[in-house]
Parts: C-alpha cells; sequence; structure tokens
C-alpha cells in the first residue's frame, strides 16, 4: 500500500510495470509488484505476484517477456539455491513459474541477462562461484552450462575468509562479463560466447581492488568507456577505464560514499547511472542515504554533489526508472520504498512524498507495460 494518497490508474502505453524482490524470512511472501504511470507519479498496487524465497534480485530479459531471479536457502518451499524462470504477462504484470535449476553454489545474490537474450549469469555469494545457463526458446532455464570457482581470500578475516562473489555486469556487445568479488578484493573479467551460454578467464583474468575495498557491485558508463564499482567495505566507489578490445579495466579514481563528518559504520549497496550518462547514485548503509556524484564524461572521473536519507532503514538497493524522471529507494529494514524525483540537470534528488510499504525490499526493476 502507500502511505501517500494517490488515485487509481488507467493501463497506458506510458505505464510501467515494478517489481520488487525481497527477503523472506519474515513476513515477505516474494515478489511484489506495483504499477507506475511515470507522466504522473501515480503509483496503483498489484501485490505479490511470485511466491518465492528469497528473490533477492531480479533481472528482466531484454525482450521483457520473462523475469529471471535468484533464490537461496531459508524456506521450506526450496531445497538448495537455485536461479528461477518466469513469464510476464504484459497487460497485467502478472508472472507465471517456468522452471528452476540449480545455482551450483551457496546462497546466488546477483545475476544478469546478456543482450542477445541468450545467456544468464549467476553469482554465488556464500561459496564464491559463477554459473551461466542457456534460455531456451520458451523462456525457461537450462541446466548450468559453464562454471568457475573463486579460491583465496583478503584481509578483512570476518568478511573476507573465502571469496564472495556479489555481482555480474555484461558488456553491451555481449562480449565481457564482469564479476565483483567482495571476499578476494578482485574484479573478475571473462570472455563471452552467448551462442553457448558459456564464458572463459579473460587475460588478464582479473583487476585488484584496494585491499579491504570489498567490491559489491558494477555499473557500466552508458557510453561503454568507463566502468565504476562500489565498495561495500569501505565505503568507496571507484571509476575504472575499460577496454572495449580486450576486456581489460584499469582504475581511474577511488573516492568516499560518506560525508567527511560521518563517523558511524557504513556499507555501500547497489550502484547506477543515469541513462545520460551524466550522474552516478550509490546507496549507503548506515549512514542510511543515496550519495550523488556528476561524471565527467571524457575521463570518467567523480565530483561529490550531494547525500539524500533515503527516509528509511538500510537502503539495499534503488533503482532509475526507464524515463529518469524518478528514483526507488528500497529500505531493507524499514520495510519502504521511498520515491524521488530526480532534477536532470543537477542529478539531485527530491522526494515525492510517496512511501510504498514492501516487506524486506532488496531489488527495484522495471518493466513497460504493454
Amino acid at each position: 500500500m502507500l502511505t501517500s494518497a494517490v488515485s487509481s490508474i488507467a493501463a497506458g502505453s506510458g505505464d510501467y510495470f515494478v517489481y520488487f524482490g525481497t527477503y523472506t524470512a519474515k513476513v515477505s511472501k516474494g515478489v511484489y509488484a506495483y504499477r507506475f504511470q511515470p507522466s504522473s507519479g501515480q503509483l496503483t498496487a498489484i501485490g505479490p505476484v511470485a511466491e518465492a524465497p528469497n528473490p533477492s534480485f531480479l533481472a528482466i530479459s531484454p525482450d521483457q517477456r520473462h523475469l529471471y531471479l535468484v533464490n537461496w536457502k531459508g524456506s521450506d518451499l526450496i531445497k538448495g539455491n537455485t536461479v528461477s524462470a518466469y513469464a510476464v504477462d504484459g497487460r497485467t504484470g502478472k508472472l507465471s513459474f517456468l522452471n528452476k535449476v540449480d545455482s551450483r553454489g551457496e546462497m546466488p545474490t546477483h545475476l544478469a541477462v546478456d543482450s542477445t537474450g541468450s545467456m544468464v549469469m549467476a553469482v554465488n555469494y556464500g561459496s564464491g562461484s559463477v554459473t551461466a545457463f542457456k534460455v531456451l526458446s520458451d523462456g525457461r532455464l537450462s541446466e548450468a552450462t559453464s562454471f568457475d570457482q573463486h579460491q583465496g581470500s583478503s584481509v578483512v578475516k570476518e568478511r573476507q575468509e573465502g571469496p564472495h562473489a556479489h555481482a555480474v555486469v555484461l558488456s553491451a556487445d555481449h562480449r565481457f562479463a564482469f564479476v565483483a568479488d567482495l571476499g578476494l578484493d578482485k574484479i573478475f573479467s571473462y570472455r563471452l560466447d552467448s551462442a553457448k551460454a558459456a564464458f572463459t578467464s579473460n587475460d588478464p583474468p582479473f583487476v585488484k581492488a584496494h585491499p579491504g575495498a570489498g567490491p559489491r557491485h558494477l555499473a557500466f558508463h552508458p557510453n561503454g568507456k568507463f566502468l565504476y564499482a562500489n565498495n561495500e567495505i569501505d565505503s568507496t566507489v571507484t571509476a575504472f577505464a575499460y577496454d572495449h578490445d580486450r576486456g581489460g579495466l584499469k582504475e581511474v579514481q577511488t573516492l568516499s560514499t560518506l560525508p567527511a563528518d560521518f563517523k558511524g559504520q557504513n556499507s555501500t549497496a547497489e550502484i547506477q547511472t543515469d541513462a545520460n550518462g551524466k550522474f552516478l547514485y550509490v546507496s549507503n548503509r548506515g549512514h542510511d542515504s543515496i550519495a550523488v556524484f556528476a561524471i565527467n564524461p571524457a575521463h570518467g572521473r567523480l565530483t561529490p554533489v550531494e547525500h539524500v536519507s533515503t527516509q528509511g532503514k538500510t537502503p539495499r538497493n534503488f533503482s532509475l526508472d526507464p524515463t529518469g524522471s524518478y528514483l526507488f529507494a528500497a529500505n531493507e529494514n524499514s520495510s519502504t520504498v521511498v520515491v524521488f524525483r530526480v532534477d536532470a540537470n543537477s542529478g539531485r534528488l527530491k522526494p515525492t512524498g510517496q512511501v510504498l510499504e514492501v516487506p524486506s525490499p532488496s531489488c527495484v526493476v522495471f518493466r513497460k507495460a504493454d
């Protein structure tokens, strides 16, 4: 439901469905959805659309017909750790279960679909591994077609005792994949074969982050020249220059995601650029804010703009809507999603007053309504 009043909206070509992944240890049942009209900012609750254990991260296929999500242990509804496929009803937003396959690791936490819609890659945080699956003609997933197990540790003993692969992003030309491993302070680079739904280690196979940084999530700049990583453990963000031909990364800049006077505990969570490549956003859990940075498109360096309270606890995830006019911040520990208006010129965020009640939200994705 909404804690601010909104009216019902009719279906229209300008509408979107907003899907929220959640953690299901408390009251959540799985994936929830709203209908969203960017022209007015109005939202209408659809409710739960898929009952699933811990669907903590979601990804939409390029043709918008299918939604993929991770599941992991913590419910009698499922045994083991899996990746699930659903068909999307473009008129109602409802989801229909297609199949689920073994993730080949512990606690799958992130996934991505390649730009051809041919393969899905997922990472297993608990065991520190990467898995690929072929997308079948009806949207279902094959069993694993490619796999890599990370090895090693890093300097923060309680967080980096072993590998913890946390995110995967794929290049727009579906030639390379990058995996952030929080436990190893490395970002791995893989070469892709979308037709075979396979990946192999690139040369060099990874770039190192600063010891104890804990790279978590990744975002490509729209121009394809830069890759950004938010580092969970030391609350920093790193800009990398991206070698399009070789799939290599070279560090350009690292800076804090926090105000200089903040002294409390914090960890970063999500990272995203706007569609025009002018601004970068990173969420802070502890400071409970979104850090806004301006991007220099010539060399990718960042300049801090502001820190905005997410008006809730533990913003695990957020997403800009497809029009770039709104940002939805998912506050996991207050079970709210707060909607902000985005200033296109400055990148600054202003609360709209709309607060969605979503149990333990962990992911926000959009799908155009038919």
